[in-house]
């Protein structure tokens, strides 16, 4: 009698299966396949393919630095710097002293003698126009950055004209190489950059950003050269 119920009951199983993979859109062998696989358990998948950890963003270096340029007679000008880009708020305050900016992190650029662009900013025509000769900076000359204990001499190398109403062309300026915007840096370099205020007054432009930055700014870009005690 028991074995009689055993195959009654077996049968009744195997109709039922032949009646529901009858009414599904899946292949019968499929589904076989899917029933027959083992869950794997949560602990397991874990254990066999762990998170990676989330990269931590390099650190912004805000150490101060020194600025001689001596063929336009700048000697031991500070460079302050700041997270942010060039002349933003935060820039502009620190050129308003007198002073030079240097705007560092994702918007800006690195510091002295790290692979990438250290950017200087500073004012020409106020705040004692510590950069007024920049534009007179040939390609050949020295740039002097004392930070640390490191002096560090970079070569004028070409010039850029930057607007500052072009998100295109301020891109060119906060590049890891200057003027190649998403070219990889493979060595130290530096942009310098003031107002062309004067330029733009002479070709009737006058127009000003929020924090009364003209449009163009006047960029000297350099490679670094060597690296001495200071």
């Amino acid at each position: 009698m028991r074995t009689a119920v055993r195959a009654g009951a077996a049968s009744a199983v195997a109709a039922l299966v032949v009646a529901l993979v009858g009414g599904c859109s899946v292949a019968p062998a499929r589904s076989a396949v899917v029933a027959a696989a083992p869950a794997v358990p949560a602990v397991a998948t874990r254990a066999a393919h762990p998170a990676e950890p989330a990269k931590a963003a390099a650190p912004v270096s805000l150490a101060p630095s020194w600025l001689s340029i001596p063929s336009i007679g700048v000697r031991d000008l500070q460079v302050v710097a700041y997270v942010g880009r060039p002349d933003d708020p935060a820039g502009t305050e620190i050129e308003d002293g007198g002073l030079a900016a240097s705007p560092r992190g994702a918007a800006g650029g690195v510091g002295p003698g790290v692979v990438g662009n250290f950017i200087v900013t500073g004012h020409r025509t106020s705040a004692g126009g510590p950069l007024r000769r920049l534009p007179q900076l040939r390609v050949g000359a020295h740039v002097l950055v004392r930070s640390g204990s490191s002096l560090y001499d970079f070569v004028v190398t070409g010039t850029l004209s930057v607007s500052f109403r072009s998100q295109s062309s301020q891109a060119l300026q906060t590049a890891a190489v200057p003027g190649h915007p998403g070219r990889a840096a493979t060595r130290a370099m530096i942009t310098l950059s003031t107002c062309a205020t004067l330029e733009d007054h002479a070709a009737g432009n006058y127009w000003r950003d929020g924090l009364g930055n003209p449009e163009h700014r006047i960029d000297r870009i350099g490679v670094l050269v060597a690296v001495r005690p200071a």
